[in-house]
């Protein structure tokens, strides 16, 4: 069974993936059960015709068999940046993880909500799960946008793009890998000039300000990023993707979660990838902990 804990437009874009790929069962709870209740009447209608998988509005006493909780809820809506609500996302990370760790605690938790990394490790700590069982989802989100941004930039598919992956905050200090990106085979590094290098960057970093201005939050992207992990879990297909996970002295940092290369299958993170960086990536890696901490600090 998939659970998932805030039926907003991403949980619903989520479950509504899930259902119409005929998943698994699902739960959707919400602060507000009547959204709940709603999102789960009309995503019922996307299931295949012959799929028996259900869609139900539920509260926390159903997620007990839980194989995958997805966490999308919020307090609000950040316009600033993904920092701005959180003393009070930070309130209701730790209050849902007294409900899994009551409830569900077995359970596989992909966090979705911002900030993710300093969700994730609040998560972490307060439920007392395994770290291999507490999953922010973002960094996969952002390869995506940066694989997108170099393949504009080079006027060409995105399927020709290889080895696009960022790494460390899901904010202003994420770190994009440019020296491990391809096109073609060809070095990406060998490719851009600094001027361009410096404009992706920035318009990575920017990606979810340029969408707001256009439509709003980000919908599909995390959704289908999410989905693609909760896949994997649900049919114990090994996938390699970045996610934001408790570091215990990988790439040299302790004590915080941050978005790092990944293998998961049905049991979790099975192992966390110590890829080779440039030096002065591992060093914006490490400047990237350290803010995330500063965050961790104030809650």
């Amino acid at each position: 069974m998939i659970s998932i804990i805030g039926s907003g437009r991403v949980g619903s874009a989520t479950a509504f993936l899930a259902a119409s790929n005929s998943l698994d069962d699902i739960q959707l709870v919400n602060r507000h059960k009547e959204k709940a209740l709603g999102q789960s009447l009309d995503i019922s209608n996307a299931i295949p015709e012959n799929s028996p998988i259900t869609v139900v509005g539920s509260d926390y006493s159903e997620i007990k068999n839980s194989e995958i909780i997805v966490i999308s809820a919020s307090t609000g809506t950040y316009t600033a940046n993904r920092v701005e609500l959180l003393s009070e996302q930070s309130k209701m990370i730790k209050d849902i993880a007294k409900q899994i760790k009551h409830f569900a605690s077995n359970s596989i938790v992909l966090i979705i909500s911002n900030p993710v990394d300093v969700l994730t490790y609040l998560f972490q700590k307060e439920s007392g799960l395994p770290r291999e069982r507490v999953i922010g989802m973002a960094s996969s989100l952002d390869s995506s946008r940066f694989r997108y941004l170099i393949a504009r930039e080079l006027d060409t598919n995105q399927s020709e793009i290889k080895n696009a992956l960022v790494l460390g905050e899901h904010g202003d200090s994420m770190v994009p890998i440019f020296s491990r990106a391809k096109w073609k085979e060809k070095p990406i590094l060998d490719i851009f000039d600094e001027e361009q290098i410096h404009k992706i960057k920035g318009d990575l970093i920017f990606y979810w300000k340029i969408l707001r201005e256009y439509k709003g939050p980000s919908i599909f992207g995390i959704a289908k990023n999410t989905f693609d992990v909760i896949k994997a879990i649900i049919k114990n297909e090994k996938i390699s993707v970045p996610v934001s996970v408790l570091l215990n002295g990988e790439y040299g940092i302790s004590n915080v979660s941050l978005g790092v290369p990944t293998q998961i299958n049905k049991n979790g993170i099975l192992k966390i990838e110590e890829i080779n960086l440039e030096k002065f990536e591992l060093d914006l890696l490490k400047k990237s902990a350290e803010t995330i901490k500063e965050y961790i600090n104030t809650c």
